[in-house]
């Protein structure tokens, strides 16, 4: 332990005096502060570049009514059983004489329905009313976007009249909700007797969170119409067909290495039929064909039926925010095995995948009854469609929609959450079809969705086996096993196959449960198991939070790393402890060792050391797990060129049970000051329950 003296008085004032400016009551506990050692001159394994990253799934309505921001709900009336998701008569006696979904001469073969609207007599009230996602957010004077296509059928219908107006009064019944205020208007004519696209900019005169979409037909007859849009033009980097921005803003600040996606049990389908078919997501956005999502009606207590996949965000999206972002593209492909806890339907493996079967590359793809050869066929037309020429067959079609230069593909990962031998027997031939077209492909495999028992073991043993570069686990437990299993990876092999921590989240009553809360106390525990992946670099190189985004009328599972409404959002503690982490990564990490030979975590006191190189800095990362405030010293040993003023950035909250709301989106929240360095031994005080961040100049 190091000795009082002026000095160390002086700092250790100064790091009372950093909580104050803080807003965190100091309360000490301990007479002489804990020392930590870095090692500073002797580095270990590189910071993997893409260490930190996102988790997409499309559940919560993070993709249509979130991310996917189209305010249509159903806009091509192309659900299956379900023609009418998000649609409604307007009520009024003299209103539609019928309203029904057709396919007499549809607008294509793949957008094969359409919606009929008969009138016996002119009404202002003969037309539908679309009620968006949980209602549609829009802002006064923003521009917004209105198309359709119409046809003109029999009698005199000259127009269609287009009104976005504030929800009323919900009702009941096959209606909509009555109008509240109008909030722009506009009429489209010159109707044919042929398909044809019109197009408007609608400027709301107010915000409203929740508005509505009112279509009514001028004069009586027939009416056809189909792919009706209303898409604000305020998008990221304002592109037609583009994200919502202030989610993307938040995904970019993170500086995230990678985007995985589509998800998350969205890639395996309740059936293989409803399983997620990237080839069916690029293209012509208005011919993708939806999809009911297979989170709809898995939680009883949150049921949700018009919860489907619009696809306007597809794969060429995915692999563009990716790029928007800095991320590493890491898209997860089916197995040819439909959810396990589900139908736990499977692809038949024939015997040219076999294992020391024929090449699949070689075999053909049976859609209507797939083999394994069909699944393992998208995933070699996939890495083409990414990274191939313009003359290749897949190439082309990404360079056709507006993207010449590859995606510069590197990781793949080969089934999502499966577990047992059905998974291991697609697993082995799949892997080695797409190494030999594509040797330089790196392979996420599955430990299943446990991080330990009988199936993972059996698992990570036959990958470990086969030499699969990276094997994704799952944990969701309550914040004392991330507190506890911060060591996990201390007794993990150095060498062979790495870890991806791919889904994790601390959960404050029980995996599943509606009342899971993003509170402080989950995010201070992930940031403790966190500081045990960064002290393991030379075997975890990917960790991602998971899910990523939630709407708070509209969510399945909690917790959630982001949540919005139609208008606003805000990051939660959790996310921000992993923008923090990933902010600061560092290049290579350093060992740290605590007092007495303590162990990391002991006493509650977690902490990890990488140094930065590009920056010319040592990052502390330190969790104080304790109600006192904590005195501590780094001791940088053989660090060079040491500088006079570090950087803290702090994450605290005297409350665990603390959150952040839309109303109050910074309640928990990073908050900076500077402390002064004075030598290789640096003392501060850690905030009481807190997650700190010290960036100390000095070179290794």
């Amino acid at each position: 332990m190091p000795t009082s003296s002026p000095t160390r008085f002086a700092q250790l004032t100064t790091g009372l005096a950093l909580c104050g400016t803080l807003g965190l009551a100091p309360a000490l506990a301990q007479t002489a502060p804990t020392t930590l050692t870095v090692q500073v001159n002797k580095p270990g394994a590189p910071v993997s570049p893409v260490m930190y990253g996102l988790f997409f799934e499309d559940i919560n309505f993070a993709a249509d009514g979130g991310l996917y921001p189209e305010l249509v709900k159903n806009k091509s009336f192309e659900i299956q059983g379900q023609h009418f998701i998000g649609w409604n008569a307007i009520k009024g006696a003299a209103g539609l004489q019928a309203y029904t979904v057709v396919s007499d001469k549809p607008i294509s073969a793949t957008n094969n329905h359409f919606a009929r609207l008969t009138a016996a007599r002119a009404n202002p009230d003969a037309g539908l009313i679309n009620e968006g996602f949980r209602g549609m957010g829009v802002k006064q004077g923003a521009d917004y976007t209105f198309s359709v296509y119409l046809r003109r059928g029999a009698g005199n219908v000259s127009g269609l009249n287009v009104t976005l107006e504030e929800q009323g009064r919900q009702s009941s019944g096959p209606v909509a909700a009555t109008s509240g205020k109008t909030l722009a208007q506009a009429q489209i004519t010159g109707l044919t007797n042929e398909w044809k696209k019109y197009t408007v900019v609608l400027k709301p005169t107010g915000t409203a969170a929740k508005a509505q979409l009112r279509l009514t037909m001028e004069g009586a007859g027939t009416l056809d119409l189909d792919v009706v849009s209303l898409f604000p033009k305020d998008t990221w980097k304002n592109r037609e067909n583009g994200l919502r921005t202030d989610l993307v803003q938040l995904l970019k600040d993170m500086q995230p290495g990678f985007l995985r996606f589509p998800g998350g049990c969205i890639v395996e389908g309740r059936t293989l039929s409803e399983r997620y078919q990237w080839k069916e997501t690029i293209g012509d956005v208005a011919a993708r064909v939806p999809l009911i999502n297979r989170w709809n009606m898995e939680f009883k207590h949150r049921s949700t039926p018009d919860y489907y996949q619009s696809f306007g965000l597809g794969f060429f999206e995915y692999f563009q925010l990716s790029e928007d972002i800095g991320a590493e593209p890491v898209p997860i492909l089916n197995v040819g095995m439909a959810c396990q806890f589900n139908s736990s339907e499977l692809a038949p493996v024939t015997s040219s995948t076999a294992p020391g079967g024929p090449n699949a590359a070689e075999a053909h793809s049976h859609d209507d009854d797939p083999t394994l050869e069909t699944f393992i066929q998208d995933a070699l037309d996939l890495v083409e469609f990414a990274n191939g020429p313009a003359s290749s067959p897949w190439g082309a079609k990404r360079v056709a929609m507006g993207h010449p230069a590859p995606f510069n593909l590197k990781y793949i990962g080969i089934g999502n959450e499966q577990w047992g031998p059905q998974y291991l027997e697609r697993y082995e031939p799949f892997m080695k079809a797409v190494k030999a077209k594509y040797p330089n492909i790196n392979i996420v495999s599955s430990a299943g969705p446990s991080p330990d028992g009988d199936l993972f073991d059996k698992a990570t043993t036959r990958l470990r086996e086969l030499k699969a570069e990276v094997i994704d686990e799952h944990y969701y437990a309550s914040p004392e096993w991330f507190r506890q299993n911060a060591g996990r990876y201390d007794n993990y092999p150095t060498t062979g196959s790495k870890i991806f921590a791919g889904e994790y989240a601390a959960q404050t009553v029980a995996i599943g449960s509606p009342d899971n809360k993003n509170s402080w106390d989950t995010a201070i525990s992930e940031a403790a198991f966190m500081t045990g992946l960064e002290r393991n670099a030379d075997k975890v190189v990917m960790a991602s939070y998971a899910p990523m985004l939630a709407h708070v009328d509209a969510w399945q599972w909690t917790p959630d790393m982001i949540w919005f409404d139609n208008l606003r959002s805000y990051g939660t503690p959790n996310y921000y402890v992993q923008k923090l982490f990933s902010l600061n990564k560092g290049t290579t990490m350093l060992p740290v060792q605590l007092s007495a030979g303590a162990k990391n975590g002991q006493d509650n006191l977690f902490s990890s050391a990488v140094a930065d190189d590009k920056t010319g800095e040592i990052v502390v990362k330190l969790v104080n797990y304790s109600a006192s405030a904590r005195p501590i010293t780094v001791s940088l040993q053989g660090v060079k060129k040491l500088g006079k003023t570090g950087k803290a950035t702090v994450l605290a909250s005297p409350d665990l049970n603390a959150v952040n709301s839309l109303d109050q989106p910074m309640n928990i929240a990073p908050k900076d000051a500077s402390f002064k360095v004075s030598s290789s031994n640096v003392t501060y005080t850690l905030a009481p329950n807190s997650f700190t961040v010290l960036r100390i100049p000095g070179k290794r």
